[in-house]
């Protein structure tokens, strides 16, 4: 049959009926006989840190104004809802396969028998609509079933494995701060001990307390004999200039001199050279000097882990992550899909779009034709 035949025999009515009829009639029998209703549980949730500033806002107040949530962790917990893990666990626990391949007499909204694990997961995203309103931080969620009561279970477990994530999450996170700040603690202590130790020892072999307050005393003592030592020298060489050589005060002040200078050199030798086995006072008094020095920063490492605990402590208490339900899972009472209706109405309009652009196109071939 030739083209004009063809446009020859397709009448108005004909294409009315090719292009409007037989759709809506089909769509009718579709929806009248093999639709399988699907009904959505609905619940609204978020995510809450404990932080200091939102102690004293009002709870619902806050959480539509957005305040205290974490739009990183809302997020995270939208990725972990649709991932493929939860699904197999949903599977396991509820038998999504089995539910959504019972609807054989729906060709369009079924899960088909022996689809792969990937089909399976767009399929279940495609049941599992998940809305985050970004200023508020609102995590809309919405369970299609094929009954009310498996719709309610499902969000009800999407809920308590969310649940389960945050505090999984939390945990570990602060398990993790904790346990590198309780580490630095530990190794400062440590340090601290050992320090405290070789002091002690350094005391305890040497038999002294502090070698740095003997050395300044020797230091004193030896500057205070030299004085003395300054004097009598003075006096002995002004006494010199008018007595004899074997006068008393003469012989008195030189056997003076002469003791003061075995003192000094003796405090000298105390203070610069090795006595035996004990070093110099000047060597103990560097080692103690450097010993102490490392236990005051032994010392002050340990205070500044402790410090760091605390703070990751309080730091870890404040951002705890929080699942806040704002609307629990409902129990739908009515198929909220399809909605036939609106379907129907939806299609009657494109059919009669169609239906007007294939008359325009079919005079205008007629036109030329002609």
């Amino acid at each position: 049959m030739s083209a004009g035949a063809v446009l020859h025999r397709l009448t108005p009515r004909r294409l009315a009926l090719l292009v409007v009829v037989l759709p809506l009639l089909l769509g009718a029998l579709y929806l009248g006989l093999m639709a399988q209703d699907r009904y959505v549980s609905t619940a609204v949730l978020t995510v809450r840190r404990s932080r200091e500033e939102s102690i004293a806002a009002s709870g619902l107040a806050m959480l539509l104004s957005g305040g205290g949530t974490a739009l990183e962790d809302v997020r995270l917990l939208r990725d972990y809802m649709h991932s493929e893990a939860l699904m197999l666990q949903l599977d396991r626990r509820f038998g999504l396969r089995r539910h959504y391949e019972s609807a054989r007499r729906d060709p369009l909204y079924r899960l088909w028998p022996g689809t792969s694990r990937e089909w399976m997961l767009e399929y279940w995203r495609a049941r599992a609509d998940i809305r985050l309103d970004e200023s508020s931080g609102l995590l809309t969620l919405e369970v299609q079933a094929f009954d009310p009561e498996f719709a309610r279970q499902l969000a009800a477990a999407l809920m308590a494995e969310s649940e389960r994530f945050l505090n999984e999450v939390s945990q570990r996170i602060a398990a993790e701060q904790m346990g590198f700040a309780q580490r630095e603690l530990d190794r400062a202590e440590t340090e601290l001990v050992q320090a405290r130790k070789a002091l002690l020892d350094f005391q305890g072999r040497h038999q002294m307390l502090d070698p740095q307050a003997d050395a300044r005393v020797s230091g004193t003592l030896a500057a205070e004999l030299r004085a003395q030592l300054a004097r009598v020298e003075s006096e002995l060489g002004t006494k010199q200039t008018y007595l004899n050589a074997d006068a008393a005060d003469l012989v008195t002040l030189r056997a003076q001199a002469a003791t003061l200078r075995t003192q000094i050199e003796r405090e000298q030798r105390l203070a610069t050279a090795a006595q035996g086995d004990n070093p110099a006072l000047a060597g103990l008094a560097a080692e103690f000097h450097e010993l102490k020095g490392r236990l005051g920063i032994a010392e002050t490492r340990q205070r500044s882990a402790l410090a760091t605990v605390e703070a990751t402590r309080i730091e870890t208490a404040r951002k705890v992550r929080n699942l806040v339900v704002v609307e629990p899972p409902t129990r739908p009472d009515s198929a909220r899909h399809p909605d036939r209706l609106a379907t129907m109405l939806t299609l009657l309009l494109g059919c009669g779009l169609m239906y007007g652009i294939a008359r325009l196109a079919l005079a205008t071939v007629r036109e030329h034709r002609d």
